[in-house]
């Protein structure tokens, strides 16, 4: 008769050699299924000269950062985001395109509260900062309600599995920004695109549904690099938000007062929400319309 912990031993190799099939998979997988949106540009930037460029498959960028200025730099303004009026298609409603502006807005007064001081007073500020919406890819409604169901559907029959959400119609976003000196001198400039994938974007039925997702990972890293006055794309370990930031991400009141004109971030509101697959305008509602 065999011996039992032979043939667990045995086994081990097997089951590794399966468990390395299924990541390999899901890594293959995850690249596959993913939108690529290609950059924008929409002529609002002083000058594109002298960007670096970063050219992954799910996010692309051009940027630029003159450190000598950011760092003398004390005071912001942030200007209302506005949206390119071919960003959109027109089978977006222009409620939920200024929605999408308006998180722009919030995630980059919240982000550069860490260093700067923002302020209401655009004459007098340091640095002045104003983004556009340069394009936003519909969501498809229908494929994101069926991956929420998939994935409601995995969490009542009580699987461990992760259900990732289908892979088709998947959204995405192209913002470009600038932050000019009292002068008018260009201190720093990004043209920046990123689309949704299948694993980590959460499915919304909505046709901003990842276009509203993917508006703070842009707000996230354009005000990261006029912080640090470097590139926000090296790979490091992520560090842990400020207690301003995570206060700000629950629905608090911003560190500063001037951010309050972009509203506040509905917080657990909005993540509950997100876990139905519900869409943003439910959770959350634009300052008002920008357009360009």
């Amino acid at each position: 008769m065999p011996n039992s912990r032979t043939n667990q031993a045995a086994g081990r190799p097997q089951h590794r050699s399966i468990g390395f099939a299924l990541l390999s998979s899901v890594l293959v997988s995850a690249v596959a299924g993913c939108t690529s949106v290609p950059l924008q540009p929409a002529n609002s930037l002083a000058s594109y000269d002298g960007l670096t460029k970063v050219d992954g498959r799910i996010r692309k960028a051009e940027y630029k950062a003159v450190p000598e200025d950011l760092k003398v730099s004390k005071t912001v303004y942030i200007e209302p985001t506005v949206v390119s009026p071919t960003a959109a298609q027109s089978t977006i409603k222009p409620a939920d395109q200024a929605l999408v502006a308006t998180v722009v807005s919030r995630a980059l007064c919240v982000g550069v509260s860490d260093r700067f001081v923002v302020t209401g007073d655009r004459e007098n500020a340091d640095l002045i900062v104003h983004a556009t919406v340069t394009r936003i890819v519909p969501t498809n409604a229908t494929a994101a309600g069926l991956s929420t169901a998939a994935s409601i559907g995995a969490s009542f029959a009580a699987s461990s599995v992760p259900v990732p959400r289908i892979p088709l119609g998947l959204g995405g976003l192209a913002v470009e920004a600038e932050a000019t000196t009292r002068d008018g001198k260009q201190a720093g400039a990004m043209v920046w695109s990123k689309g949704a994938n299948f694993v980590t974007t959460g499915a919304r039925m909505s046709k901003i549904g990842d276009a509203y997702s993917l508006a703070e990972s842009f707000g996230s890293d354009f005000s990261k690099m006029l912080v640090t006055g470097k590139t926000p794309f090296k790979f490091g370990f992520p560090k842990f938000p400020s207690y301003q930031k995570l206060k700000s991400g629950l629905g608090g009141k911003p560190k500063y007062q001037a951010c309050e004109r972009f509203g506040r971030a509905p917080g657990l509101k909005d993540f509950a929400g997100s876990q139905l697959g519900l869409p943003p305008s439910w959770t959350d509602k634009p300052v008002r319309p920008q357009s360009q």
